[in-house]
């Protein structure tokens, strides 16, 4: 429609700056129509079909598109008060905001230039647009998104705004001929808003419940952020939605060309058309092997679900578990009407290790349908992956038909953004912050609801994380997502939790009540195990033709009792005619003190959390290298690691030493060892599996103990025999261990276990402290309180927000150079004046957490920090790449004295500690 629209409604601004001596503005009018036509594209053209089913919840699709439109137009009804529109612009252009306040009292707004008021902080003004449509009856459900479009909703309902700030609103509190003109236009944007979207009258506006709200929180909020996007990218070469000179007026736009032109060139990706996946072997077409019997069995199972929910793989380390969940998500996209797949892993490591096989995947999937797909690996040194950097931008291939069928980045999606790109693979802390109450959670919630979420490892996570985990389920289960989760060693109480988390989500606590599930559903140890939510049916598929042609695993179990001294010349020993051999222990200074001890003429590498991040990098690169599926095994080596090792990394080892862990670690561990069918060393030929830390009954290493506890520990030293035969033992292990019921067979664990449970009430208590309600389905719940006391902004630093989600200490990240009399290098030698900021930025280490014990050690830290790098490193503040960093200058010898402690730095080693009193 043409909109027609009154002198005071034209003159209103919604954005204004100034740049290079020129001046700018956006009319008010220009914003809100930009972003109704956005957020309406965005709901027909970029969500996927279950998305907008979620949206339309009870409505038709017409209802739907109708709210969308007038939620988008709507959203900042609360610039046309008075309060907003005599803010000051940021960059205090005073010849700007006097142009513009003498346009608004040129429209018909009387003596604005006069305006003084005492409180306009009280009226921001996204809560200033709740209080005027709520004040026009508009439903509270639909005034709560309004009022929450900057990312935090309101408390409650601000019933009391227009009567305790009613200057904020209409210029006086009591002078009805300078209050006339702002009553006017709001009213006259309102029903602007009601008719361009379809509306009658405001009774047509429905109420919506609280999934669907949260969900069309999230659109707005993408739809604000994209309307209000100048330019595409940092550039400013691709316009988007530009603001106009200062002497042009909204008339002189043609918003549908502007639109147009914006949409078109922000639109930079293909549309995954997920397929009904053939009946023919996929895996073959995919990946050039034909199905094993389990992987067959899995996916015919999984392609037959009407109303998929949640698919559970447990099956044995190797058999191939990715590829399974990489063709369910196939599937389980096309079912559910889903376009975009989330992989979620452990740590850094196994995300960078699994990044390369979904690329993969997806560059098949693009090829197949000649379009390009976006990425996003989202963990905090992403940009450091070279394999992630190599990948073009989205915005130089787009148009190029010569590129179509790849893999792409769009720049555009970042920050808060990247989880609303289609494809992600990042730490599982991205899912798990679905429950934590921060804000703009609902761009999260909106980019994981069209996607199907592939969970690995899921045995790798605490019952601290297991809340969060089970909150993110419960939400994801209410918005109808399809939830892959894989694992090797999965517990059955857990497995029982996380169905169950699903139900509520999706049902409602009352869940049980339809639940239709087979007998003893609960207690199944049976092994591979598909387990699937199908509606409210569990189904459990155990039955797999083709096991008995895998030939069985047995690997001898011995436990040594020696010092590291004499462990590390066993190593040497049995490795002598040739092999690799495998050392993974639970700290980082007993892996370095081990690797010190290392026999020269032996190749070593070195894997743990304490290394720069680009030596960490090229430690898994190498790694991958020599023993992955089809590395160039030298002849003889030691690798020597912490749990990075026993999370999806692909090796193999010939004999494996492990520090004692639990059961489920323990086999995670096992699974590297005769990993792939090759050829070994005469001496090896039998896997043998060495377990370390138990130094009596019931006595244990007290670095084990630290990060284990007790408990754990006494049940798998119990359980764990002189064979393991794989996989056959491995759902029985993990069972005893984890099941209350076998603790009566073990002595002394009374106390143990009693504090092993009070741990578990603590930290699940702890858990919830940040974390949202689950999702309400009752009429009448609004979003109002829904983030309530939140932790405040996490996202810029990703430590804080894995700190909140996994309940680990927070420490420092630095970078780490070297600082002596000839100059600043980095520590490969090279002058930091030949290097550029971005590889100067990507020297970052962590500082161990006993250097900086809690808050007031990191603040004292920072302020050290700070002046170290102020005086060394100067001009940093005025870098993009460097603004902000910390720098740890190092000596010659690679050492520095902080804080009390010696820290020095070794390629081969990484980052160690002593305390300056024990140091030389």
């Amino acid at each position: 429609m043409t909109a027609k629209l009154s002198k005071q409604a034209s003159v209103l601004w919604a954005k204004k700056r100034s740049e290079d001596g020129r001046q700018y503005w956006l009319p008010l009018i220009v914003h809100l129509m930009d972003a109704q036509k956005t957020i309406n594209w965005l709901f027909n053209h970029w969500l996927c079909d279950g998305q907008r089913q979620i949206l339309r919840g009870e409505l038709s699709e017409e209802a739907a598109q109708k709210l969308v439109k007038f939620v988008g137009f709507s959203h900042d009804i609360g610039k046309a008060t008075a309060a907003f529109e005599a803010k000051p612009s940021y960059d205090r252009d005073d010849s700007l905001d006097e142009q513009l306040k003498s346009q608004l009292a040129r429209g018909g707004f009387l003596d604005f230039d006069k305006l003084q008021l005492s409180s306009p902080n009280k009226s921001q003004h996204a809560l200033a647009g709740e209080a005027i449509l709520e004040d026009f009856k508009v439903p509270e459900s639909i005034g709560a998104i309004i009022g929450g479009h900057h990312g935090k909703p309101a408390s409650e309902s601000p019933a009391d705004q227009l009567t305790v700030y009613t200057a904020n609103y209409y210029q006086s509190d009591n002078r009805p001929e300078l209050q006339r003109s702002w009553r006017q236009v709001q009213k006259e944007l309102f029903h602007y808003g009601l008719s361009s979207s379809g509306y009658q009258t405001v009774d047509d506006i429905p109420e919506v419940k609280q999934p669907q709200a949260v969900i069309l929180e999230g659109l707005l909020i993408m739809a604000d952020w994209l309307a209000s996007s100048e330019y595409l990218d940092q550039n400013q070469s691709v316009p988007l939605f530009p603001l106009i000179g200062i002497d042009q007026s909204w008339q002189d736009i043609n918003m549908t060309t502007r639109f147009q032109q914006a949409i078109t060139s922000w639109d930079l990706g293909g549309e995954w058309e997920p397929q009904k996946v053939s009946s023919s072997d996929p895996y073959k077409e995919r990946w050039g092997f034909e199905a094993r019997p389990v992987q067959k069995r899995m996916t015919q199972a999984i392609g037959a679900t009407t109303d998929p929910g949640m698919v559970i793989v447990e099956a044995p380390m190797g058999l191939g578990k990715t590829e399974i969940a990489l063709i369910a998500a196939e599937q389980l996209a096309y079912i559910t009407g889903r376009d975009g797949v989330f992989m979620g892993l452990p740590t850094q490591a196994t995300t960078n290790a699994m990044f390369a096989r979904v690329e993969a995947w997806l560059e098949i999937l693009a090829k197949s349908q000649d379009d390009n797909f976006q990425i996003k690996l989202m963990h905090s040194k992403a940009q450091f992956n070279q394999q992630y950097l190599k990948l073009p931008n989205a915005l130089n291939v787009y148009g190029d038909t010569d590129e179509d069928g790849s893999v792409v980045v769009n720049t555009w999606f970042s920050g808060k953004k990247s989880i609303l790109t289609k494809f992600t693979v990042g730490t599982i802390d991205h899912l798990l912050l679905m429950g934590l109450k921060q804000k703009h959670l609902f761009l999260r919630h909106l980019g994981f609801s069209g996607k199907v979420v592939i969970i690995d490892e899921v045995h790798a996570y605490d019952v601290y994380m297991d809340s969060y985990l089970c909150k993110a389920i419960e939400w994801l289960g209410a918005y109808h997502v399809p939830i892959v989760i894989l694992s090797a060693t999965l517990p059955k109480d857990k497995r029982n939790t996380l169905l169950r988390a699903y139900l509520k989500g999706k049902y409602g606590a009352r869940y049980k009540k339809q639940l239709v599930a087979p007998a003893g559903w609960e207690d199944t140890e049976a092994y591979p195990l598909l387990s699937i939510l199908d509606g409210n049916q569990i189904k459990q598929i155990q039955d797999f033709p083709g096991l008995s042609d895998q030939k069985p695993q047995t690997i001898q179990v011995q436990r040594l009792t020696v010092t590291d001294d004499e462990l590390m010349a066993a190593v040497a020993k049995k490795i002598s005619t040739g092999g690799i051999a495998g050392i993974i222990v639970n700290t980082v200074k007993r892996a370095q003190t081990l690797a010190k001890l290392v026999v020269p003429g032996i190749k070593l590498m070195v894997l743990h959390s304490a290394f720069l991040a680009t030596d960490r990098t090229a430690q898994e690169t190498a790694l991958q290298a020599v023993i992955g599926k089809h590395g160039e095994r030298p002849d003889k080596m030691i690798v020597i690691g912490t749990q990075v090792l026993e999370q999806s990394l692909d090796i193999d080892f010939d004999v494996l030493y492990t520090d004692i862990a639990p059961m489920d670690l323990i086999l995670q561990r096992a699974g590297r060892l005769h990993r792939h069918q090759i050829a070994r060393p005469e001496a090896l030929k039998a896997p043998q599996l060495f377990i370390m830390g138990i130094q009596g009954p019931n006595d244990y290493a007290s670095g084990d103990e630290a990060v284990y506890g007790k408990y754990l520990l006494m049940k798998t030293d119990h359980f764990l025999k002189k064979t393991i035969t794989l996989p056959d033992d491995i759902s029985p292990l993990v069972q005893r261990v984890y099941s209350s019921e076998t603790d009566r067979e073990i002595a002394e664990i009374d106390v143990a276990q009693a504090k092993f449970a009070e741990l578990q009430t603590k930290e699940t208590s702890k858990a919830t402290v940040f974390q949202i309600d689950d999702p309400k389905f009752k009429r009448g719940v609004t979003i109002h309180d829904w983030l309530g006391r939140e932790l405040g902004n996490v996202d810029r630093y990703e430590q804080k927000a894995s700190a909140a989600v996994r309940d680990i200490q927070e420490t420092l990240e630095v970078i780490l150079l070297q600082h002596t009399d000839e100059g600043n290098f980095l520590l490969d030698g090279r002058n930091l004046k030949d290097v550029s900021p971005r590889e100067i930025a990507q020297q970052l280490v962590r500082i161990p957490f006993i250097v900086t014990p809690g808050p007031k050690a990191i603040e004292q830290a920072i302020n050290d920090l700070e002046n170290l790098t102020s005086r060394y490193f100067t001009g940093w503040q005025s870098n993009v790449w460097l603004k902000g960093a910390l720098a740890l200058p190092l000596d010659s010898n690679f050492s520095t004295s902080f804080e009390g402690w010696q820290l020095t730095y070794s390629s081969k080693l990484g980052l160690s500690y002593a305390k300056e009193d024990d140091h030389g």
